[in-house]
């Protein structure tokens, strides 16, 4: 009886195993059948890990955007005030000449500022029309349920389709879209402008301040008054904290503006808009991998790119840009001149 046992438990055994190892190969992929999705990959993934700080975005950017426009009139209001009394009060009595050519520049520089904010923050950027039928419809948006057309995204923040969407700048409480891109592009040109204007007039101030000249015997032996001394060192104190913040405040603007406005300035000089680049980015890489070259259809070439965006192809021309200037940007921003259509027009 051993010996038959003996026999056949080799055959048994490995029987056994092969049919746990089939219920448990069966058990698993029955699992993740329940979880099958073809669409998933490491984009995907990601996409879901980041969808809580999407939602927080959604959700309060909105609700922040008018403590954003308050803090940026709130930080122009002190820069320019300190500007006009560190500034005027060493300049004046120091060279009249020089402080009537830095008041020219300066309220020049701070209309075009206001100026374009404000537009930038009153215009609306454009919406595709509800009440009737587009000429040209690329896509069809599912949050609107509504066709869209060509550069048309939707905002999640505006929960409205955006002509020519660029982004949303919680800074303007605004969608940067087709009519209101130019004033925000002038609004850093000439905001950055500003911080040149400060550093340049502000130097020497600031040079003085924190070196000051060696007084001379006759200066130091004036006699003063205690209250009159206890004043002196007041406003000392005072001017010393508005140098300091205003020294550090046109760093930092400049540092990061200025980046920011170069970043858009390379996007104008290729035809794209911030979410048109991500977008080309991608066709261009698709495209290489089988052999093909991407095309940008809004590219007409850097130069009528700039020329188009800043109205120089118009009458007035630099006026458009050195004063404040009310044009519209060109077409509808539903139907757009493709560079094809443009070199068959030439």
């Amino acid at each position: 009886m051993w010996r038959q046992w003996s026999r056949l438990l080799p055959r048994i055994v490995p029987t056994i195993g092969d049919s746990l190892a089939n219920k448990l190969y069966l058990i698993v992929l029955y699992t993740k059948s329940l979880f099958f999705n073809i669409h998933v990959d490491s984009g995907y993934i990601a996409d879901t890990l980041l969808e809580p700080m999407f939602w927080f975005v959604d959700n309060f950017t909105h609700i922040l955007g008018p403590v954003f426009v308050i803090s940026v009139i709130t930080l122009l209001v002190v820069f320019v005030l300190i500007a006009y009394v560190v500034g005027l009060s060493y300049w004046w009595p120091t060279n009249k000449l020089v402080t009537y050519i830095a008041l020219v520049i300066g309220h020049w520089l701070l209309i075009n500022v206001s100026y374009h904010y404000y537009m930038a923050y009153t215009t609306l950027p454009g919406h595709p029309p509800e009440d009737q039928l587009m000429a040209e419809v690329v896509s069809f948006c599912k949050r609107c349920i509504a066709p869209k057309s060509a550069r048309t995204h939707h905002c999640s923040v505006c929960n409205r389709c955006i002509l020519k969407m660029d982004h949303h700048c919680p800074w303007l409480n605004n969608c940067i879209g087709h009519y209101n891109h130019r004033y925000f592009f002038m609004f850093m040109v000439y905001t950055w402008l500003g911080t040149i204007f400060v550093m340049i007039f502000g130097f020497q101030i600031a040079y003085e301040h924190f070196w000051p000249p060696v007084e001379t015997e006759s200066q130091s032996d004036l006699k003063l008054s205690n209250s009159t001394i206890i004043s002196i060192d007041s406003l000392n104190y005072w001017k010393h904290k508005c140098i300091i913040f205003e020294g550090l405040t046109t760093i930092g603007i400049f540092v990061a503006l200025g980046a920011l406005m170069a970043y858009h300035s390379l996007l104008i000089t290729r035809g794209e808009t911030c979410i048109e680049r991500h977008i080309n980015k991608k066709e261009t890489k698709r495209l290489s991998q089988i052999g093909k070259k991407f095309i940008n259809p809004y590219d007409f070439g850097p130069r009528d790119n700039w020329r188009r965006f800043l109205g120089l192809n118009r009458p007035g021309k630099w006026l458009n840009v050195l004063i404040p200037s009310t044009f519209q940007p060109n077409g509808d921003g539903i139907t757009w001149l493709t560079n094809n259509n443009f070199r068959q027009k030439l």
